[in-house]
């Protein structure tokens, strides 16, 4: 954060400037140890590296534990780093000051695996769609209202859902649903942190298409954090490969899963299923 008056960093976007950079990101989390209540501190992030080109779609892979969710919420600002630059259009947000990284939180939105967790039993579909316009004070009460019923139906929802409950909807349904709530705010970058691993395989496919449309329409840039080796084909233009807190490789897709440059790239691509079938898939 800096104090009044101080110069702030800043980059034009446009050109061949990233929409989002990662640099040199470190995040520890202090944790204390049963029975002697000891503090010790968990590394998830060190070092990390990445780059998010705009309107462009990035695959980030890893094992569990490697540090792929918590760099997902440092980016979307939900967690505050311990260390490192984040850059996003063209600015260093850890010099933007508070009111400014809230009006930032509009730009980027995040998606979760487990999407009725996130979504209030209580209130209707109009009402979790519109929620966050109203948090932000965009509109008048009537034209956030007409605002959340166009995405509901754009995602592919019946207009006469909006006054359904979470819990009436399937699976499928719902991630459509917190779909429409992110893009309500019209951001640069949807992250979706395993948002489409716990579909079947017609409502991915679905979910798939919607996706492609929306990001061809609205100019949309994703960051999609799976651990499914067959989504990418169909998902990504370039894939980034973490592993204990570092992004140790990141290429266009067709060539890492082609050639990938590290061993612990290469093991882990044979550890996931049917990846001569992948590589047969990924169109030329």
């Amino acid at each position: 954060m800096r104090s009044p008056g101080e110069m702030r960093t800043r980059v034009e976007p446009g050109g061949d400037i990233p929409l989002a950079q990662v640099k040199n990101l470190t995040k520890r989390y202090v944790q204390r140890r049963p029975f002697t209540r000891t503090e010790y501190a968990v590394r998830a992030l060190e070092g990390a590296n990445l780059t998010i080109r705009r309107g462009k779609t990035l695959a980030l892979i890893g094992e569990s534990g490697s540090g792929k969710s918590t760099l997902a919420k440092c980016l979307a600002m939900l967690e505050e780093p311990s260390g490192g630059e984040i850059w996003f259009n063209g600015e260093n947000c850890g010099e933007l000051t508070r009111k400014e990284r809230f009006s930032l939180h509009r730009q980027v939105q995040l998606i979760f695996q487990d999407c009725a967790s996130s979504l209030n039993p209580r209130m209707s579909a109009l009402e979790i769609v519109g929620e966050p316009l109203a948090i932000q004070k965009l509109g008048t009460k009537a034209e956030r209202e007409q605002r959340s019923r166009e995405w509901i139906v754009r995602v592919g929802l019946a207009a006469n859902s909006a006054r359904k409950r979470p819990m009436e909807f399937s699976g499928g349904q719902r991630q459509r649903l917190a779909i429409a709530r992110a893009l309500a705010l019209e951001p640069k970058l949807l992250i979706f942190d395993e948002a489409l691993s716990g579909l079947d395989l017609a409502s991915q496919a679905a979910a798939i298409e919607l996706l492609a449309e929306l990001q061809a329409e609205h100019d949309l840039t994703y960051l999609h954090i799976s651990h499914d080796l067959q989504l990418f084909p169909r998902l990504a233009d370039e894939i980034a490969v973490m592993h204990e807190g570092r992004v140790i490789e990141q290429q266009a897709a067709a060539t890492l899963l082609a050639d990938p440059q590290e061993a612990y790239t290469r093991d882990l691509l044979m550890a996931m299923p049917s990846v001569e079938s992948i590589l047969e898939e990924r169109p030329a």
